[in-house]
């Protein structure tokens, strides 16, 4: 099965280091009311999967390995080929997966053709995440490489139309994203959590070791603290996190 986005490699340790936040999914949840079927797309492990998930699709069998035995059954699939037929769910669910998609309209236009009612996608702003402490003042080779692959928010909306609403990163995530972390920078010096962060296990490491020495540096020093002192008192933020939500 192609089309894995390189966590056939990568993604072996998603199960201890992105386990799903409750107030993301929360949110997930509310954009989904109503929804009585949904199909998961580009649903690896099965974070944030609703109750009323009937399918999953992921083209890894790595990460649908380390799916709970509660969880919706799985199959391997790629987005542009849902092996799923027209209008057989209420909703289609994509949450951190369309960066991956080869042919990005492809794969929305099959979200739209499997969906009687809805369509919810998380993805990000990289205009806005490009300006996240770590990316923008420690590892900007990482930041290129999510530009690489982010998707502008038109090209969704455009293709699917929709409403896009923030989603705010609390300061105690659970699950660890790129910036999941933006209060705890101690933890971008985990090499257990950069793994879990594609914009680092696509990356060259050669390319941020530099960076991530003058963060440790600087957390030793003190230097971060007094650095990006406001955000200490902050409870939540936003680094560019989006949802779009396409009533059809």
């Amino acid at each position: 099965m192609t089309g894995s986005g390189g966590y056939d490699r990568f993604g072996r340790g998603y199960g201890v280091t992105r386990r799903p936040d409750p107030r993301i999914a929360a949110q997930i949840d509310a954009a989904l009311s109503g929804m009585r079927s949904v199909a998961n797309v580009g649903a690896g492990t099965g974070s944030y999967e609703p109750i009323t998930t009937r399918i999953a699709v992921d083209p890894s069998r790595v990460m649908t390995a380390q799916r709970a035995a509660t969880a919706a059954p799985a199959v391997l699939g790629v987005a542009e080929a849902l092996p799923i037929a027209d209008a057989a769910v209420d909703a289609a669910l994509a949450v951190l997966t369309i960066h991956h998609w080869p042919d990005l309209e492809s794969g929305l236009a099959e979200l739209r053709r499997i969906a009687r009612r809805r369509v919810v996608i998380m993805t990000w702003d990289a205009d806005v995440y490009e300006t996240f402490w770590l990316v923008r003042d420690y590892v900007r080779a990482a930041a290129r490489t999510d530009r690489g692959y982010a998707v502008p928010l038109d090209r969704i909306t455009t293709a699917l139309g929709g409403r896009v609403e923030t989603v705010l990163i609390p300061h105690d995530c659970t699950d660890g994203f790129g910036a999941a972390y933006w209060r705890r920078p101690d933890a971008y010096l985990d090499p257990e959590v950069r793994a879990g962060m594609s914009m680092f296990a696509r990356t060259d490491p050669g390319t941020t070791v530099e960076g991530l020495d003058r963060l440790r540096d600087d957390i030793d020093s003190g230097r971060w603290r007094r650095r990006y002192a406001d955000l200490l008192d902050l409870d939540d933020y936003d680094a560019g996190y989006r949802l779009v939500v396409v009533d059809l």
